[in-house]
């Protein structure tokens, strides 16, 4: 077990700082987060040329160093070394929070584990923004971020939200938007209370509120620009098997099939029992299982 107070002034370490910057709103950076960063020795920025803009309007002049998830192993050891020779880094992603999918969770364990102060300053974050103007129940929820970009995995991972009763958040690009609101309405049904909320707290931010298939007919009809976050209503009807549902929450549909199959049962009658398992229509695993596009 390890034991921080982040203000210790005793600690012989630097300090870490996670800080926020806007996603997309330049207004909505703290005080603190401008005085963090201009006190700090070093930044640790995902894209130095987008960071240095934001330093550029604010008046920051501290030094970047660049820290991204492609050079994460070379860096997380010059960062802690750094940091233990007593230097304070603020480290920031191009927007939002760090480690939220972005880069920052690899550099936070292993300064917990040498025993550098982690320090998290409060800020901007899309998901939570979006949750709250969504008209979709705010709490309890479940944050998801990105689904994988291949349709069959994103299927089978949606396959084990489908009987989670919390709100969903997802994250996801213009270009991949359409293909994923199919993929929802596959697995969810067309009928389920979602919100596609792009382009949050810039110019043109939109917020369009309706069933998952009202979605997809919009992304279908319309230019789709901007980044999104998609939030999508629970099972108000969670599964009466979730128990063995979650027994088997590691294995993909296919190999849940099989199981079935090992168990005595006809191929049609198992991927009928994992489709009732998931709620999913029995085409869905049909065409899983036969890896039919």
């Amino acid at each position: 077990m390890k034991n921080q107070r982040s203000f210790d002034t005793k600690t012989e370490f630097g300090t870490l700082f996670l800080v926020p910057t806007p996603i997309g709103n330049l207004g909505d950076m703290t005080f603190r987060a401008v005085d963090v960063m201009k006190r700090a020795d070093l930044i640790a920025a995902e894209d130095t040329r987008n960071t240095q803009k934001l330093l550029n309007h604010f008046e920051i002049e501290t030094k970047q160093i660049s820290f991204h998830e492609h050079n994460t192993a070379q860096r997380i050891p010059e960062l802690t070394e750094k940091l233990k020779n007593g230097l304070t880094i603020a480290q920031v992603s191009d927007a939002g929070m760090p480690s939220i999918s972005d880069p920052g969770h690899e550099l936070v364990v292993a300064c917990i584990a040498q025993g550098i102060p982690v320090v998290p300053l409060p800020g901007a974050n899309a998901g939570i923004t979006a949750l709250i103007a969504s008209g979709v129940a705010p709490q309890p929820f479940y944050f998801y971020g990105f689904l994988g970009r291949k349709p069959k995995e994103q299927r089978e991972e949606l396959a084990h939200l489908t009987s989670r009763p919390e709100t969903l958040i997802f994250y996801e690009a213009p270009h991949r938007l359409q293909k994923t609101l199919k993929n929802l309405v596959t697995v969810f049904g067309a009928d389920r209370k979602a919100a596609l909320c792009r382009e949050l707290t810039k110019r043109h931010e939109e917020f369009v509120r309706g069933t998952l298939s009202e979605c997809l007919e919009w992304s279908q009809t319309n230019q789709v620009r901007g980044e999104f976050v998609i939030i999508v209503e629970g099972n108000s009807e969670p599964e009466e098997n979730a128990k063995e549902s979650s027994l088997m929450a590691d294995l993909s549909l296919t190999q849940q099939v099989d199981a079935y199959i090992g168990d005595g049962l006809a191929v049609n009658d198992a991927i009928k029992k994992v489709a009732k398992t998931h709620n999913l229509r029995k085409q869905v695993v049909y065409n899983e299982y036969h890896n039919i596009k």
